[in-house]
Parts: structure tokens; C-alpha cells; sequence
């Protein structure tokens, strides 16, 4: 990430601390109201800087983390991020493929789109509205768009970036339950239209939590001195929590497959005692519980420490 903060710190160098931290309190109050928008957030050139500030490290970290549990399944050459405003999925894309040649980011904010022009000119920035077509691509991002649309609109976006996707389509929301309902939502319908589900899911069945409980994962952000004081943190890191599905073309997935994979997933922290690691899996049988490891099994216990919310479990063999 160390290009990508670079570039932010460039790019807000030269806009008054004031102006900014007053804009990036409000699309903070905006955002964690967790409304559909009935207009754009982004209103100006310092809202749209404001929001970079703000949200671009955190959706990096989010997606930089997805991207990372699709190992080689995929390799594209080509990418389509929709509603991508300033670009940061397309960073994290960028970065875990570098292959990547030809990368187009959509969105209906024309100050968003030019302020990540500034900081990765490479790729195509094009304004876009909802309902216009996606052209073909081998991965469709879809990060932090759902939850600023009403459920027709989300169902046609999700079908949209189903049809243009040839290897992958990636779909990340906040870890909240409200997040959590839209990637189900969106799961189904990706699952119908003949994907397989490469992550978190070991499974292509029903989600197996079950009560209060929703599938979510964190990744830890180091903050600059800048993005500290916009939001007036004390703290060094934050923790963004996500909810997410990934899906590729590896088998036609329907929801009567038999289960085969042999790989859980973690989906909480870890808990350690002495001499024994709880870990909470959800299970390729769609069960969702504790897998006690305990230090007489040796190389597993070796494994069961060093495993982290959202790794597969047990560890893939190398």
C-alpha cells in the first residue's frame, strides 16, 4: 500500500486541513448512517479528497484482503471497477495482479473520477450511471456500491457484473449484518447464474450461521499523522470489518454440488490457552462452530497458532 499512500499524501498536500476534516466529518456521518443515498455523497472537488482520505486505505485494506484468498484461480488481464470512485480496488487489484493491462474504473462522480486520474493515470476513468452496460472484462469489482442502492438496483448490478465478469466478480461490503444480508443476497444470485463461490464459502449451500451472528472479516490499516487528525483518532491502526463473496468460472456451481472442498474457513480470532487454539470454522458440511487444536497434535497445533481470522482451515498444503 505504500505507492497508494503516497499518492493520497501527494494529492492532499495542498487542500486547507480545515475544509477537509469539515467535509470528511460529514460523509462520515453519512456513510455510517448506512442509508441508500438519494444523491451522490460526493458533492465537490474537496468532498471527493475528503472521501479519498477517508475511505481509500480502509477499502484498499478490504479488497487487498479478498483479493489474496483467490490464489491462482485467476489471473486477469483485464478488471472493471464499478462505483470504484478514486480507484482503490483498483490499486489493491493492481497490485496483487500485476499482470493486469487494461483497468477501467466507473463511476457517476466526475470529481472522484478526475481526482483518481491524478493519482494512477494508467488506467481508463469513466463516468457511468446505473443501468448503463459493462463492457467485458476478466473481473468485475464491486466494492462499498450496494449499500448506497435500493434492492432492485443492487439485484440488476449484481446480474450486470455476473454477465461482464469472464473469470471473477468480487463483491465487498461493510461488515455489518445490513452488509452481510447483501453479499447473502448477492451470493444467490451469482450462485444461480452458474458461479462457483471461491471465497469466504467452503460451500455453494446456505449460509450456515446462524442466530445474531454474520460472516465478517477485519484487516488492519496503519494511519498517517493526516489521517489521524481528520478523524480525530488517537490510535495508530483501525480495524475495517467487511463482509464479502468472491466467485470464478472454476466448475459449474449449482446448489445441488456435492461438497469437495476440504479447506474451512476461520471466521473469527482465534483463542488461545495454554496448550490448546479455538477456532472458529465454518465447515465444507455448511456447519459453523469451534475446532479445538491442542499442542499434542504437533505440526496441526504449529498451524492452529499461526492461523488468522479469515485464513482457510486447516492450512492448504503447499
Amino acid at each position: 500500500m505504500t505507492d497508494l499512500r503516497e499518492a493520497l499524501d501527494r494529492l492532499l498536500e495542498p487542500v486547507p486541513p480545515k475544509r477537509l476534516a469539515e467535509s470528511v466529518q460529514r460523509l462520515i456521518a453519512d456513510y455510517r448512517s448506512g442509508r441508500p443515498a438519494d444523491e451522490p455523497l460526493i458533492r465537490n472537488m474537496v468532498d471527493a479528497t475528503a472521501y479519498a482520505a477517508y475511505r481509500m486505505p480502509a477499502t484498499h485494506a478490504a479488497v487487498e484482503a479478498v483479493l489474496a484468498q483467490l490464489g491462482e484461480r485467476v489471473d486477469p488481464r483485464s478488471i472493471l471497477d464499478v462505483g470504484g470512485g478514486s480507484g482503490a480496488a483498483t490499486w489493491a487489484a493492481l497490485e496483487r495482479f500485476p499482470g493486469i493491462q487494461e483497468m477501467t474504473v466507473l463511476d457517476q462522480v466526475p470529481e472522484a473520477l478526475k481526482l483518481g486520474q491524478r493519482m494512477l493515470p494508467r488506467a481508463t476513468w469513466q463516468e457511468w450511471h446505473l443501468g448503463e452496460p459493462l463492457s467485458t472484462v476478466d473481473m468485475v469489482l464491486v466494492s462499498y456500491v450496494l449499500g448506497e442502492l435500493t434492492e432492485d438496483a443492487q439485484r440488476d448490478l449484481v446480474e450486470a457484473a455476473g454477465a461482464a465478469a469472464e473469470q471473477a466478480v468480487v463483491i465487498v461490503e461493510p461488515g455489518t449484518p445490513l452488509g452481510y444480508r447483501r453479499i447473502l443476497e448477492a451470493r444467490d444470485r451469482l450462485i444461480a447464474g452458474g458461479w462457483t463461490v471461491a471465497a469466504p464459502c467452503p460451500h455453494q449451500q446456505a449460509c450456515g450461521m446462524t442466530g445474531k451472528d454474520w460472516c465478517h472479516f477485519t484487516a488492519r490499516i496503519n494511519r498517517s499523522a493526516l489521517h489521524r487528525r481528520l478523524k480525530s483518532a488517537e490510535l495508530g491502526y483501525e480495524d475495517e470489518k467487511f463482509s464479502y463473496v468472491a466467485v470464478t468460472k472454476d466448475v459449474a456451481a449449482t446448489k445441488d454440488v456435492a461438497v469437495t472442498n476440504e479447506q474451512g474457513r476461520v471466521v473469527r480470532h482465534p483463542a488461545f490457552r495454554k496448550g490448546l487454539v479455538t477456532l472458529q470454522v465454518c465447515n465444507p458440511d455448511t456447519t459453523v462452530g469451534p475446532t479445538l487444536v491442542s499442542k499434542r497434535e504437533g505440526p496441526r497445533y504449529k498451524q492452529a497458532r499461526d492461523a488468522q481470522w479469515g485464513d482457510e482451515w486447516p492450512q492448504p498444503s503447499e
